[in-house]
């Protein structure tokens, strides 16, 4: 089984940085990863996820503002976040979904099988 540990957020005021870590153990085979967050009374969201190929997907509210990343041995994903509004205050939650030969992107929730505890950002205006 698949464990993830997040890590990096916090608080800060509107048009801060923040860099979030997602931490990967246990089985990794054929995996891609994601980041998604959700808002009290709002459902979850797909922020952005990365394929083992390095094609990324962002979704529609980032505006260019985030940047996904991996490392080389693919067990540490990170999230850049620049620009942060208000409304980007969230608990951010790494996934982990199966994946292999030409995987497509996606960041439906249903997809993803593995999930962290998830770590609270929160950005003041």
């Amino acid at each position: 089984q698949v464990q993830l540990v997040e890590s990096g957020g916090g608080s800060v005021q509107a048009g801060g940085s923040l860099r979030l870590s997602c931490v990967v153990s246990g089985e990794n085979y054929r995996r891609c990863l994601g980041w998604f967050r959700q808002a009290p009374g709002k459902e979850r969201e797909g922020v952005a996820t990365i394929n083992p190929d390095g094609r990324t997907q962002y979704g529609g509210f980032v505006e260019g503002r985030f940047t996904i990343s991996q490392a080389p041995d693919k067990n540490v994903v990170y999230l850049q976040m620049n620009s942060l509004k208000p409304e980007d205050t969230a608990m951010y939650y790494c996934a982990s979904r199966q994946c292999g030969g030409r995987p497509l992107l996606s960041l439906w929730n249903h997809e993803y099988a593995f999930w962290g505890q998830g770590t609270q950002v929160t950005v003041s205006s």
